[in-house]
C-alpha cells in the first residue's frame, strides 16, 4: 500500500492560522467566563458554583465547541473542512505551485489530537472542572502557533514518534 497522495503543506499552516487565532480567542474567553472565578478580598482564585446550561452557554465553551467540531471535520472529510477549502479556492491559486508535497496522514493526525485535547476540556469544563477549559484551549493554542508562525507541528511530530516506534502502522491511514 503506497501513501496518499500529496498536499501542499502551506495549507496546514494556513490552517492553523486561522485556529491559532479562534484558540487564542476561546482561550481568553475560558478566562473570563464561568470557568474561573475572581474571589474578593482575598484575590485567591476558586471554583465557581455554575449550573451544566451556565458553563454550556458560557462564550468560551461555545468557541471551543465550534472549534473542537472544526476539528471533528478536518479529520472525518479533509477535502471539505472549512480551511482547507478556502485555501484551496482563494489563497492557493495566488501562490506559486509548492515546491514538494507532504503526505496528508501526518496533518489529518494532528487534527485528531486537536480534536482530543479541546474535546477533554470540554467535558471537563462541563463537569466542573475549574480551568480544565483554558489550559485545554491554552496548550492547543500552542500547538496551532508554532505551526502556523514556525511550521512545526507537533502532532505531525507525534504522528511520526508512533510511527516510527510501530504504535502505528507504516501505512495506517486515519479512519
Amino acid at each position: 500500500m503506497s501513501a496518499p497522495a500529496g498536499i501542499d503543506p502551506r495549507g496546514p499552516r494556513f490552517a492553523a492560522t486561522i485556529t491559532s487565532v479562534l484558540l487564542l480567542i476561546a482561550t481568553f474567553l475560558a478566562l473570563t467566563g464561568v470557568s474561573t472565578h475572581r474571589t474578593e478580598p482575598a484575590g485567591d482564585w476558586a471554583i465557581v458554583a455554575a449550573s451544566p446550561l451556565e458553563r454550556l452557554t458560557d462564550p468560551g465553551c461555545l468557541l471551543a465547541l465550534v472549534i473542537a467540531l472544526l476539528f471533528l471535520w478536518s479529520v472525518v472529510s479533509p477535502p471539505t473542512a472549512p480551511w482547507g477549502a478556502l485555501f484551496r479556492s482563494v489563497v492557493r491559486p495566488r501562490l506559486a505551485p509548492p515546491s514538494e508535497l507532504e503526505d496528508p496522514r501526518p496533518p489529518r493526525f494532528a487534527q485528531g489530537v486537536g480534536l482530543v485535547v479541546v474535546g477533554a476540556g470540554l467535558v471537563l469544563h462541563l463537569a466542573g472542572v475549574p480551568w480544565a477549559l483554558p489550559v485545554a484551549t491554552g496548550a492547543a493554542f500552542v500547538a496551532a502557533f508554532l505551526n502556523a508562525a514556525f511550521s512545526f507541528c507537533l502532532g505531525c511530530q507525534l504522528y511520526l514518534i508512533l510511527q516510527r516506534t510501530g504504535l502505528l502502522g507504516r501505512n495506517t491511514r486515519p479512519a
